[in-house]
Protein backbone atom coordinates (compact mmCIF):
# COMPACT_ATOMS: atom_id res chain seq x y z
CA UNK A 1 0.00 0.00 0.00
CA UNK A 2 3.12 2.49 0.81
CA UNK A 3 4.54 1.76 -2.72
CA UNK A 4 0.74 2.30 -4.35
CA UNK A 5 0.61 5.08 -2.57
CA UNK A 6 3.99 6.69 -3.47
CA UNK A 7 3.12 6.18 -6.95
CA UNK A 8 0.06 7.81 -6.73
CA UNK A 9 1.64 10.57 -5.31
CA UNK A 10 4.43 10.74 -8.34
CA UNK A 11 1.37 10.73 -10.50
CA UNK A 12 0.00 13.91 -9.13
CA UNK A 13 3.70 15.75 -9.25
CA UNK A 14 3.52 14.81 -12.74
CA UNK A 15 0.47 15.83 -13.76
CA UNK A 16 -1.01 18.52 -11.36
CA UNK A 17 -5.02 18.31 -12.91
CA UNK A 18 -5.00 14.74 -11.37
CA UNK A 19 -6.61 15.76 -8.22
CA UNK A 20 -9.18 18.47 -9.48
CA UNK A 21 -9.99 15.57 -11.75
CA UNK A 22 -11.11 12.96 -8.99
CA UNK A 23 -12.66 15.67 -7.20
CA UNK A 24 -14.61 16.28 -10.47
CA UNK A 25 -15.74 12.26 -11.14
CA UNK A 26 -16.16 11.49 -7.46
CA UNK A 27 -18.77 14.61 -7.36
CA UNK A 28 -20.33 13.50 -10.63
CA UNK A 29 -20.73 10.04 -10.00
CA UNK A 30 -21.91 10.50 -6.11
CA UNK A 31 -24.38 12.66 -7.33
CA UNK A 32 -25.44 10.04 -9.95
CA UNK A 33 -25.71 7.49 -7.34
CA UNK A 34 -27.67 9.54 -4.69
CA UNK A 35 -30.15 8.99 -7.91
CA UNK A 36 -29.58 5.78 -9.37
CA UNK A 37 -31.31 3.84 -6.88
CA UNK A 38 -34.49 5.81 -6.53
CA UNK A 39 -34.91 5.78 -10.56
CA UNK A 40 -34.22 2.00 -9.91
CA UNK A 41 -37.00 2.07 -7.60
CA UNK A 42 -39.00 3.83 -10.29
CA UNK A 43 -38.88 1.42 -12.76
CA UNK A 44 -39.34 -1.97 -10.59
CA UNK A 45 -42.66 -0.18 -9.05
CA UNK A 46 -46.00 -1.82 -8.86
CA UNK A 47 -47.58 1.80 -7.76
CA UNK A 48 -48.17 2.25 -11.71
CA UNK A 49 -50.05 5.62 -11.03
CA UNK A 50 -46.62 6.78 -9.05
CA UNK A 51 -44.92 6.32 -12.83
CA UNK A 52 -46.92 6.97 -15.68
CA UNK A 53 -49.56 9.89 -16.10
CA UNK A 54 -53.33 9.21 -15.24
CA UNK A 55 -54.07 9.73 -18.77
CA UNK A 56 -51.13 7.88 -20.35
CA UNK A 57 -52.82 4.82 -17.92
CA UNK A 58 -56.01 5.13 -18.89
CA UNK A 59 -55.31 5.56 -23.02
CA UNK A 60 -53.05 2.64 -22.84
CA UNK A 61 -56.29 0.72 -21.18
CA UNK A 62 -58.45 1.59 -23.35
CA UNK A 63 -56.63 0.07 -25.83
CA UNK A 64 -56.42 -3.25 -24.10
CA UNK A 65 -52.96 -2.52 -22.76
CA UNK A 66 -51.89 -2.52 -18.86
CA UNK A 67 -48.71 -0.57 -19.12
CA UNK A 68 -47.90 -2.50 -15.64
CA UNK A 69 -47.20 -5.40 -17.54
CA UNK A 70 -44.83 -3.02 -20.11
CA UNK A 71 -43.71 -0.31 -17.50
CA UNK A 72 -39.68 -1.01 -18.23
CA UNK A 73 -40.15 -1.45 -21.72
CA UNK A 74 -42.15 1.90 -22.24
CA UNK A 75 -39.52 3.22 -19.88
CA UNK A 76 -36.49 2.21 -22.23
CA UNK A 77 -38.67 3.44 -25.21
CA UNK A 78 -39.07 6.94 -24.27
CA UNK A 79 -35.57 7.12 -23.04
CA UNK A 80 -34.46 6.34 -26.56
CA UNK A 81 -36.37 8.74 -27.93
CA UNK A 82 -35.39 11.39 -25.67
CA UNK A 83 -31.78 10.56 -26.78
CA UNK A 84 -32.73 11.54 -30.51
CA UNK A 85 -34.56 14.17 -29.50
CA UNK A 86 -31.29 15.55 -27.48
CA UNK A 87 -28.84 14.51 -29.73
CA UNK A 88 -28.85 17.58 -32.37
CA UNK A 89 -29.23 19.83 -29.73
CA UNK A 90 -26.35 18.81 -28.33
CA UNK A 91 -24.91 19.11 -31.50
CA UNK A 92 -25.82 22.24 -32.12
CA UNK A 93 -24.38 23.73 -28.69
CA UNK A 94 -20.99 21.63 -29.11
CA UNK A 95 -20.78 23.37 -32.90
CA UNK A 96 -21.49 26.93 -31.91
CA UNK A 97 -20.22 26.97 -28.43
CA UNK A 98 -16.62 27.25 -27.44
CA UNK A 99 -16.01 24.90 -24.13
CA UNK A 100 -15.82 27.80 -21.40
CA UNK A 101 -19.57 28.32 -22.12
CA UNK A 102 -21.14 24.32 -22.98
CA UNK A 103 -19.35 22.97 -20.56
CA UNK A 104 -21.35 24.61 -17.65
CA UNK A 105 -24.31 25.13 -19.68
CA UNK A 106 -24.80 21.44 -19.43
CA UNK A 107 -24.38 20.93 -15.88
CA UNK A 108 -26.31 24.21 -14.76
CA UNK A 109 -29.22 22.58 -17.10
CA UNK A 110 -28.75 19.74 -14.71
CA UNK A 111 -28.80 21.70 -11.41
CA UNK A 112 -32.42 23.51 -12.76
CA UNK A 113 -34.07 20.14 -13.78
CA UNK A 114 -33.23 18.61 -9.99
CA UNK A 115 -34.83 21.68 -8.71
CA UNK A 116 -37.76 20.64 -10.64
CA UNK A 117 -38.04 17.03 -9.81
CA UNK A 118 -37.55 18.26 -6.24
CA UNK A 119 -40.81 20.83 -6.54
CA UNK A 120 -42.69 17.15 -8.36
CA UNK A 121 -41.47 14.57 -5.79
CA UNK A 122 -42.32 17.07 -2.75
CA UNK A 123 -45.85 17.76 -4.21
CA UNK A 124 -46.20 13.77 -4.86
CA UNK A 125 -47.43 14.63 -8.32
CA UNK A 126 -48.60 11.74 -10.07
CA UNK A 127 -46.78 10.15 -13.03
CA UNK A 128 -43.55 11.91 -11.80
CA UNK A 129 -42.14 8.53 -12.07
CA UNK A 130 -41.64 8.25 -16.07
CA UNK A 131 -40.51 11.57 -16.37
CA UNK A 132 -37.54 11.06 -13.37
CA UNK A 133 -36.51 7.86 -14.73
CA UNK A 134 -36.05 8.97 -18.32
CA UNK A 135 -34.47 12.07 -17.20
CA UNK A 136 -31.83 10.24 -14.94
CA UNK A 137 -31.00 8.28 -17.70
CA UNK A 138 -30.43 11.35 -20.10
CA UNK A 139 -28.37 12.72 -17.16
CA UNK A 140 -25.93 10.16 -16.92
CA UNK A 141 -25.17 9.46 -20.34
CA UNK A 142 -24.22 13.07 -20.54
CA UNK A 143 -22.83 14.19 -18.16
CA UNK A 144 -20.35 10.92 -17.93
CA UNK A 145 -19.72 11.39 -21.58
CA UNK A 146 -19.06 15.40 -21.45
CA UNK A 147 -16.77 14.65 -18.35
CA UNK A 148 -14.01 12.32 -20.42
CA UNK A 149 -14.35 13.99 -23.54
CA UNK A 150 -13.21 17.22 -21.45
CA UNK A 151 -10.32 14.69 -19.91
CA UNK A 152 -9.36 13.77 -23.46
CA UNK A 153 -9.15 17.92 -23.59
CA UNK A 154 -6.76 17.97 -20.32
CA UNK A 155 -4.63 14.92 -20.33
CA UNK A 156 -2.36 13.39 -23.68
CA UNK A 157 -2.47 9.79 -24.11
CA UNK A 158 0.39 9.04 -22.37
CA UNK A 159 -0.85 10.57 -19.07
CA UNK A 160 -4.22 8.78 -19.65
CA UNK A 161 -2.36 5.73 -19.18
CA UNK A 162 -1.27 6.80 -16.17
CA UNK A 163 -4.10 8.61 -14.36
CA UNK A 164 -7.56 7.26 -15.65
CA UNK A 165 -7.34 4.39 -13.62
CA UNK A 166 -6.77 6.72 -10.80
CA UNK A 167 -9.56 9.08 -11.90
CA UNK A 168 -11.88 5.92 -12.39
CA UNK A 169 -11.67 5.40 -8.51
CA UNK A 170 -12.29 8.28 -7.57
CA UNK A 171 -15.24 8.24 -9.65
CA UNK A 172 -15.69 4.78 -7.57
CA UNK A 173 -15.68 6.17 -4.44
CA UNK A 174 -18.12 8.96 -5.20
CA UNK A 175 -20.36 5.76 -6.96
CA UNK A 176 -19.53 4.08 -3.14
CA UNK A 177 -20.60 7.18 -1.19
CA UNK A 178 -24.18 8.14 -2.72
CA UNK A 179 -26.02 4.62 -2.55
CA UNK A 180 -24.51 5.02 1.26
CA UNK A 181 -26.13 8.97 1.38
CA UNK A 182 -29.24 7.14 -0.33
CA UNK A 183 -29.53 3.74 1.65
CA UNK A 184 -28.94 6.14 5.30
CA UNK A 185 -31.19 9.47 4.57
CA UNK A 186 -33.76 8.28 2.12
CA UNK A 187 -36.19 7.19 5.31
CA UNK A 188 -35.13 10.25 7.42
CA UNK A 189 -35.12 12.67 4.83
CA UNK A 190 -37.55 11.73 1.78
CA UNK A 191 -36.88 11.13 -1.81
CA UNK A 192 -37.41 14.67 -2.93
CA UNK A 193 -34.50 16.08 -0.45
CA UNK A 194 -31.89 13.69 -1.80
CA UNK A 195 -32.76 15.67 -5.05
CA UNK A 196 -30.77 18.67 -3.33
CA UNK A 197 -28.12 16.58 -2.25
CA UNK A 198 -27.43 15.24 -5.89
CA UNK A 199 -27.95 19.17 -6.88
CA UNK A 200 -25.23 20.00 -4.52
CA UNK A 201 -22.54 17.62 -5.92
CA UNK A 202 -23.12 18.58 -9.39
CA UNK A 203 -22.70 22.60 -8.29
CA UNK A 204 -19.05 21.19 -7.31
CA UNK A 205 -18.60 19.67 -10.49
CA UNK A 206 -19.18 23.18 -11.72
CA UNK A 207 -16.20 24.38 -9.23
CA UNK A 208 -13.90 21.91 -11.11
CA UNK A 209 -14.42 22.36 -15.11
CA UNK A 210 -13.45 25.73 -14.11
CA UNK A 211 -10.03 24.48 -12.18
CA UNK A 212 -9.32 22.46 -15.54
CA UNK A 213 -10.23 24.88 -18.18
CA UNK A 214 -6.17 26.26 -17.35
CA UNK A 215 -5.13 22.56 -18.02
CA UNK A 216 -7.16 21.94 -21.16
CA UNK A 217 -5.56 25.05 -22.23
CA UNK A 218 -1.89 24.56 -21.39
CA UNK A 219 -2.05 20.81 -23.05
CA UNK A 220 -3.78 22.04 -26.29
CA UNK A 221 -0.73 25.24 -26.87
CA UNK A 222 2.17 22.75 -25.79
CA UNK A 223 0.47 19.56 -28.21
CA UNK A 224 -0.57 22.18 -30.74
CA UNK A 225 -3.81 20.73 -30.98
CA UNK A 226 -7.10 22.45 -31.83
CA UNK A 227 -8.48 25.06 -29.19
CA UNK A 228 -11.53 24.12 -27.54
CA UNK A 229 -11.36 28.04 -26.60
CA UNK A 230 -13.07 28.34 -29.92
CA UNK A 231 -16.24 26.92 -31.30
CA UNK A 232 -15.44 24.04 -33.41
CA UNK A 233 -18.17 24.64 -35.93
CA UNK A 234 -19.32 21.37 -38.30
CA UNK A 235 -22.44 20.00 -38.78
CA UNK A 236 -24.81 19.49 -35.78
CA UNK A 237 -25.17 15.84 -37.04
CA UNK A 238 -21.31 15.22 -37.64
CA UNK A 239 -20.94 12.82 -34.96
CA UNK A 240 -23.41 10.08 -36.48
CA UNK A 241 -21.47 10.35 -39.85
CA UNK A 242 -17.95 10.69 -38.25
CA UNK A 243 -18.95 6.96 -36.76
CA UNK A 244 -20.25 5.65 -40.20
CA UNK A 245 -16.59 6.23 -41.53
CA UNK A 246 -14.25 5.51 -39.46
CA UNK A 247 -13.16 2.08 -38.37
CA UNK A 248 -12.43 2.71 -34.88
CA UNK A 249 -15.63 4.80 -33.77
CA UNK A 250 -17.66 1.96 -35.66
CA UNK A 251 -15.93 -1.17 -33.65
CA UNK A 252 -16.32 1.03 -30.62
CA UNK A 253 -20.13 1.70 -31.56
CA UNK A 254 -20.58 -2.39 -31.95
CA UNK A 255 -19.02 -2.84 -28.34
CA UNK A 256 -20.81 -0.64 -26.75
CA UNK A 257 -24.25 -1.45 -28.62
CA UNK A 258 -23.84 -5.40 -27.27
CA UNK A 259 -22.28 -4.23 -23.98
CA UNK A 260 -25.57 -2.72 -23.37
CA UNK A 261 -27.31 -5.66 -24.61
CA UNK A 262 -25.97 -8.06 -21.64
CA UNK A 263 -26.21 -5.53 -19.20
CA UNK A 264 -30.24 -4.79 -19.62
CA UNK A 265 -30.91 -8.68 -20.00
CA UNK A 266 -29.61 -8.37 -16.59
CA UNK A 267 -31.37 -5.40 -15.48
CA UNK A 268 -34.48 -6.89 -16.54
CA UNK A 269 -34.35 -9.93 -14.36
CA UNK A 270 -33.27 -8.58 -11.73
CA UNK A 271 -36.21 -5.95 -11.77
CA UNK A 272 -38.46 -8.82 -11.69
CA UNK A 273 -36.69 -10.18 -8.85
CA UNK A 274 -37.50 -6.91 -7.16
CA UNK A 275 -40.63 -6.46 -8.04
CA UNK A 276 -41.57 -9.80 -6.42
CA UNK A 277 -39.96 -9.30 -2.83
CA UNK A 278 -39.53 -5.28 -2.38
CA UNK A 279 -42.93 -4.67 -3.82
CA UNK A 280 -41.90 -0.77 -1.43
CA UNK A 281 -40.29 1.47 -3.12
CA UNK A 282 -37.98 2.91 0.14
CA UNK A 283 -37.15 -1.13 0.14
CA UNK A 284 -36.75 -1.28 -3.56
CA UNK A 285 -34.04 2.00 -3.39
CA UNK A 286 -32.28 0.03 -0.17
CA UNK A 287 -32.09 -2.86 -2.19
CA UNK A 288 -30.86 -1.42 -5.26
CA UNK A 289 -28.22 0.66 -3.68
CA UNK A 290 -26.73 -2.60 -1.65
CA UNK A 291 -26.27 -3.51 -5.35
CA UNK A 292 -24.01 -0.35 -6.37
CA UNK A 293 -22.30 -0.93 -3.08
CA UNK A 294 -20.89 -4.21 -4.14
CA UNK A 295 -20.50 -2.78 -7.78
CA UNK A 296 -18.38 0.11 -6.80
CA UNK A 297 -16.60 -1.95 -3.58
CA UNK A 298 -15.30 -4.50 -6.34
CA UNK A 299 -14.98 -1.46 -9.13
CA UNK A 300 -12.65 -0.16 -6.95
CA UNK A 301 -10.07 -2.95 -6.26
CA UNK A 302 -9.78 -3.75 -9.54
CA UNK A 303 -9.06 -0.05 -10.54
CA UNK A 304 -6.12 0.69 -7.68
CA UNK A 305 -4.65 -3.76 -8.25
CA UNK A 306 -4.90 -4.01 -12.24
CA UNK A 307 -5.94 -1.13 -14.05
CA UNK A 308 -2.77 1.10 -14.82
CA UNK A 309 -1.04 -1.96 -14.39
CA UNK A 310 -2.94 -3.34 -17.48
CA UNK A 311 -3.35 -0.11 -19.04
CA UNK A 312 0.44 0.58 -18.54
CA UNK A 313 2.20 -2.99 -19.27
CA UNK A 314 -0.40 -3.91 -22.50
CA UNK A 315 -2.64 -1.27 -23.68
CA UNK A 316 -6.46 -1.40 -23.66
CA UNK A 317 -6.52 -5.17 -25.09
CA UNK A 318 -6.69 -6.75 -21.45
CA UNK A 319 -9.32 -3.71 -20.45
CA UNK A 320 -11.13 -4.85 -23.21
CA UNK A 321 -11.13 -8.31 -23.41
CA UNK A 322 -11.12 -9.63 -19.79
CA UNK A 323 -14.61 -7.99 -19.28
CA UNK A 324 -15.86 -9.74 -22.11
CA UNK A 325 -14.83 -13.21 -21.20
CA UNK A 326 -16.03 -12.75 -17.94
CA UNK A 327 -19.71 -12.04 -18.85
CA UNK A 328 -19.45 -14.50 -21.37
CA UNK A 329 -18.91 -17.04 -18.73
CA UNK A 330 -21.11 -15.68 -16.13
CA UNK A 331 -23.91 -16.12 -18.80
CA UNK A 332 -22.90 -19.33 -19.16
CA UNK A 333 -23.28 -19.95 -15.53
CA UNK A 334 -26.84 -18.29 -15.29
CA UNK A 335 -28.28 -20.60 -18.52
CA UNK A 336 -27.13 -23.61 -16.55
CA UNK A 337 -28.35 -22.34 -13.06
CA UNK A 338 -30.55 -19.07 -13.19
CA UNK A 339 -30.58 -18.49 -9.59
CA UNK A 340 -31.95 -14.91 -7.95
CA UNK A 341 -28.25 -14.86 -6.34
CA UNK A 342 -26.36 -15.78 -9.51
CA UNK A 343 -28.20 -13.04 -11.43
CA UNK A 344 -26.92 -10.75 -8.68
CA UNK A 345 -23.19 -12.10 -8.85
CA UNK A 346 -23.04 -11.79 -11.85
CA UNK A 347 -24.85 -8.38 -11.82
CA UNK A 348 -22.11 -6.95 -9.84
CA UNK A 349 -19.27 -8.81 -11.71
CA UNK A 350 -20.28 -7.47 -15.35
CA UNK A 351 -20.91 -3.98 -14.01
CA UNK A 352 -17.57 -3.82 -12.38
CA UNK A 353 -15.91 -5.45 -15.32
CA UNK A 354 -17.25 -2.32 -16.97
CA UNK A 355 -16.32 0.57 -15.11
CA UNK A 356 -13.32 -0.70 -14.05
CA UNK A 357 -11.57 -2.14 -17.13
CA UNK A 358 -13.89 -1.79 -20.45
CA UNK A 359 -14.58 1.97 -19.54
CA UNK A 360 -10.67 3.43 -18.94
CA UNK A 361 -9.75 1.53 -21.65
CA UNK A 362 -12.18 2.69 -24.19
CA UNK A 363 -11.46 6.23 -23.23
CA UNK A 364 -7.75 5.98 -23.85
CA UNK A 365 -8.55 5.88 -26.94
CA UNK A 366 -10.49 8.95 -26.97
CA UNK A 367 -7.34 11.27 -26.32
CA UNK A 368 -6.06 9.26 -29.49
CA UNK A 369 -8.74 11.26 -31.97
CA UNK A 370 -9.68 14.57 -32.84
CA UNK A 371 -11.83 17.32 -31.16
CA UNK A 372 -15.11 16.63 -33.52
CA UNK A 373 -14.77 12.62 -32.75
CA UNK A 374 -14.55 13.44 -28.79
CA UNK A 375 -17.35 15.59 -28.38
CA UNK A 376 -19.68 14.73 -31.22
CA UNK A 377 -18.89 11.18 -32.37
CA UNK A 378 -18.02 10.03 -28.47
CA UNK A 379 -21.80 11.47 -27.71
CA UNK A 380 -23.61 9.88 -30.60
CA UNK A 381 -22.25 6.61 -29.30
CA UNK A 382 -22.51 7.19 -25.75
CA UNK A 383 -26.47 8.35 -25.68
CA UNK A 384 -27.90 6.96 -29.14
CA UNK A 385 -25.94 3.81 -29.36
CA UNK A 386 -25.90 3.05 -25.81
CA UNK A 387 -29.97 3.81 -25.37
CA UNK A 388 -30.74 1.86 -29.45
CA UNK A 389 -29.23 -1.05 -27.58
CA UNK A 390 -31.43 -0.67 -24.72
CA UNK A 391 -34.85 -0.29 -26.43
CA UNK A 392 -33.38 -3.38 -28.19
CA UNK A 393 -32.94 -5.27 -25.83
CA UNK A 394 -35.71 -4.86 -23.43
CA UNK A 395 -38.35 -5.55 -25.88
CA UNK A 396 -35.95 -8.78 -26.72
CA UNK A 397 -36.04 -9.57 -22.99
CA UNK A 398 -40.26 -9.69 -22.65
CA UNK A 399 -40.19 -11.78 -25.84
CA UNK A 400 -37.69 -14.15 -24.39
CA UNK A 401 -39.25 -14.21 -21.38
CA UNK A 402 -42.61 -15.98 -22.14
CA UNK A 403 -40.18 -18.91 -22.78
CA UNK A 404 -38.75 -18.80 -19.09
CA UNK A 405 -35.87 -17.30 -17.35
CA UNK A 406 -33.10 -19.68 -18.90
CA UNK A 407 -34.30 -18.74 -22.98
CA UNK A 408 -32.84 -15.18 -21.58
CA UNK A 409 -29.62 -16.40 -20.16
CA UNK A 410 -28.92 -18.44 -23.22
CA UNK A 411 -29.94 -15.77 -26.09
CA UNK A 412 -27.26 -13.65 -23.57
CA UNK A 413 -24.62 -15.89 -24.41
CA UNK A 414 -25.01 -14.88 -28.29
CA UNK A 415 -25.07 -11.22 -26.93
CA UNK A 416 -21.92 -11.68 -25.11
CA UNK A 417 -20.24 -13.29 -27.98
CA UNK A 418 -21.18 -9.88 -29.87
CA UNK A 419 -19.35 -8.06 -27.22
CA UNK A 420 -16.40 -10.14 -27.57
CA UNK A 421 -16.29 -9.77 -31.44
CA UNK A 422 -16.78 -5.73 -31.29
CA UNK A 423 -13.90 -5.67 -28.61
CA UNK A 424 -11.76 -7.45 -30.75
CA UNK A 425 -12.36 -4.83 -33.78
CA UNK A 426 -11.94 -1.98 -31.44
CA UNK A 427 -8.05 -3.73 -30.75
CA UNK A 428 -7.71 -3.88 -34.34
CA UNK A 429 -8.94 -0.72 -35.49
CA UNK A 430 -7.23 1.38 -32.48
CA UNK A 431 -3.39 -0.07 -33.45
CA UNK A 432 -3.83 2.43 -36.56
CA UNK A 433 -4.29 5.92 -34.55
CA UNK A 434 -1.46 8.02 -34.00
CA UNK A 435 -0.01 7.89 -30.49
CA UNK A 436 -1.76 11.49 -29.27
CA UNK A 437 -4.10 14.00 -31.71
CA UNK A 438 -3.09 17.20 -32.80
CA UNK A 439 -4.44 17.67 -35.71
CA UNK A 440 -8.36 16.99 -37.08
CA UNK A 441 -8.50 13.95 -38.49
CA UNK A 442 -5.78 11.99 -37.11
CA UNK A 443 -7.90 8.85 -36.96
CA UNK A 444 -9.43 8.72 -40.79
Amino acid sequence: MAGRWGRFRAAVAESPPLLWSLLYFFSLLCGYYVLRPVRDAMGASGDIETVFPPGLIAWALSHGVSLKEFTLQVLFTCTFLAMLALQPIYGALVSRFPRRVFLPVVYLIFVACLIGFYWAFHRELPGRGALFFVWVAVFNLFAVTVFWSFMADVFDHEHAKRVYGYIGAGGTIGALVGPLITGLLVGRLGVANLLLVSAAFLGLCLLCILRLRVWAIRREQVTGAASGEVAMGGSVLAGLKLVWQRPVLRALALVMFFGVGVGTLLYNEQAAIVKQFYPNAQAAARYYSIIDGFVNGTTILVQLLLTRFLLRRWGVAPTLLVPAFAILFGYALLALSPLPLLVAIVQVATRAGEFSLAKPGRETIYTRVDRESRYKAKAVIDTVVYRAGDLTFVWLHKALAVFGTRMVFLAGIGVALGMTFGAWRVIRAQRTLPVDATTPGTDR
